[in-house]
């Protein structure tokens, strides 16, 4: 038996190898018998078919699908996407100008939301909503002192037109039930605009949505009537939206024939757009106004005027997504927005950065190597040098890198101000003086009667006393020396919002402590 036992283990061994020489051809076989194509996505159909046919458990094909368009655009680059129903819709909306609603802009300095602005002609508006009310419910929920989310908020107020709501309001000492029929209300793009002085006027533009020249057009007309002859354009924080919008915003500034931008991609012909010449705005002297944030066709309106010489680009250098995305459909409501080409300004400029494992680091790293506060910290690329039409020199590599750069102004971080930045001090001091002067405040319309206003009001005790009291928040008199001037601006424009002048309140209240604004209007 010993003798044969080696034998036995020696044939167990030959076995074992042809078992598994077995199993490896016939995988070898059956992978083989699953021809894969180059080029082409014949593999990810088969892995696909794979799954359906063999998988050991019952399969959500949804979510696999889904999740294998995620990941096969993840591939590209970042800003080709899939978008499932809901969120498409969301995006669309955001940009279409209008949606589905009562009609208000309300804010949560603290836990409950307080009505900031009633839109003129809107449902909330004919039912009898004011600004300054505070919404207590939502139909029979309560969302006022349970840190309720906003964007639920936003969610139970939106819905079909025609549709109705209850909205329960604190006015005061007492509570309203409203019943609202919802209607389509006008989202705008313009948040604010004025004259600051005999001369200069003031645009500022959140995005790029379906009512953008519109407005634009209607701002600039009423802007020049008061005597308009230069133009401090704000882009700062535009993230972009509609390229025809961004075309038809340019082409209000160009001369006819000189270029506004140009696209191209693998399969995309070059192609190019060019102003026609009827603009309103062609004679008006014109600054543009960006940041890090100002994106896509905030950058496509910032590279034509620059590279044109129409104006002056003031600011810090812009985010650098210049990739053409368009969108495509699914019956189920979903859908992509895929990259189809780049663009790149009159002068030859791509505007996109290069994409890279640290991408969606970028801005970080702006910061942490000094660009943020250092025009000679901007990374230029020397190779990437091109001609404006008058023979000025640009750079290429990412982005619109402006004229006349302004650093991050880090002069007024106090322990103070960033206590109560934190807090929301500010803006829950803002509701608090609605709620005590809300009668006066809601007549006033014009700058001087609340200048007016303010000049009865102590704001700057009455402001830290509230802090104290409210917050626990104290400022040392050096803290307050340093903090006041850059404090008092912003709260004056706070409570401005809840007069009739809205937004532009804020804006042109804050302008006095905006450095980048005042290097544009050239008071610095």
């Amino acid at each position: 038996m010993k003798k044969l036992y080696p034998l036995l283990i020696a044939v167990l061994g030959i076995m074992v190898g042809v078992l598994g020489t077995l199993t490896f051809n016939a995988y070898t076989q059956k992978r083989n018998g699953l021809k894969v194509r180059n080029r082409d996505w014949s593999k990810l159909e088969l892995v696909m078919d794979q799954i359906s046919r063999n998988y050991v458990d019952t399969i959500d094909t949804e979510a696999v699908s889904e999740a294998a368009i995620v990941a096969a655009l993840a591939k590209l680059d970042p800003h080709s996407v899939y978008m499932p129903p809901v969120e498409l819709k969301d995006a669309e909306t955001e940009l279409a100008g209008n949606f589905d609603g009562i009609g208000i802009q309300f804010n949560v300095p603290n836990d409950t939301a307080i009505v900031l602005e009633v839109i003129p002609g809107g449902p909330s508006e004919k039912a009898g909503l004011r600004k300054g009310d505070r919404i207590l419910k939502v139909d029979d929920k309560v969302i006022a002192g349970v840190e309720f989310p906003q964007d639920s908020m936003v969610r139970r107020m939106k819905g079909p037109a025609g549709t109705k709501v209850d909205i329960t309001v604190g006015r005061g000492k007492e509570e309203i039930l409203f019943e609202i029929k919802r209607g389509k209300i006008p989202v705008h793009c313009v948040d604010a605009f004025f004259m600051v002085n005999d001369t200069t006027g003031y645009i500022r533009l959140s995005k790029f949505s379906r009512n953008t020249y519109t407005e634009c057009m209607n701002a600039g007309k009423e802007l020049l009537a008061q005597g308009m002859k230069h133009l401090v354009f704000d882009l700062r924080d535009n993230t972009g939206g509609y390229l025809d919008e961004a075309l038809l915003l340019s082409n209000m500034f160009l001369e006819k024939g000189q270029e506004i931008v140009y696209m191209q991609g693998l399969h995309r012909e070059k192609k190019g757009f060019k102003a026609d010449g009827t603009g309103i705005l062609k004679d008006v002297r014109l600054t543009v106004v960006i940041n890090e944030s100002s994106a896509s066709s905030s950058e496509i309106f910032a590279g034509a005027i620059q590279d044109n010489d129409r104006g002056i680009i003031v600011g810090r250098r812009s985010f650098g997504k210049g990739l053409v995305q368009e969108p495509v459909y699914f019956s189920d409501g979903s859908g992509i927005r895929l990259t189809v080409a780049r663009f790149h300004t009159p002068s030859g400029r791509c505007i996109q950065k290069p994409i890279g494992e640290d991408y969606g680091m970028d801005i970080y790293k702006r910061y942490s190597d000094g660009e943020m506060y250092d025009a000679d910290s901007i990374k230029v690329d020397s190779t990437l040098a091109f001609k404006t039409l008058s023979g000025r020199t640009v750079f290429g590599g990412g982005g619109i890198i402006p004229d006349i750069f302004v650093p991050v102004d880090t002069t007024r971080v106090t322990q103070f101000f960033i206590k109560i930045g934190q807090k929301a001090t500010q803006m829950r001091y803002a509701s608090a003086i609605f709620d005590k002067y809300g009668d006066t405040l809601s007549g006033i319309d014009d700058y001087a009667k609340l200048e007016a206003f303010f000049d009865r009001i102590d704001l700057p005790s009455d402001f830290r006393e509230y802090a104290a009291r409210t917050d626990g928040i104290t400022a040392t008199q050096k803290e307050w020396a340093e903090t006041e001037k850059y404090l008092l601006p912003q709260i004056r424009g706070l409570i401005g919002r809840y007069s009739k002048l809205g937004e532009n309140a804020y804006y042109k209240m804050y302008l006095s402590v905006d450095t980048t604004l005042r290097k544009a209007i050239g008071l610095d």
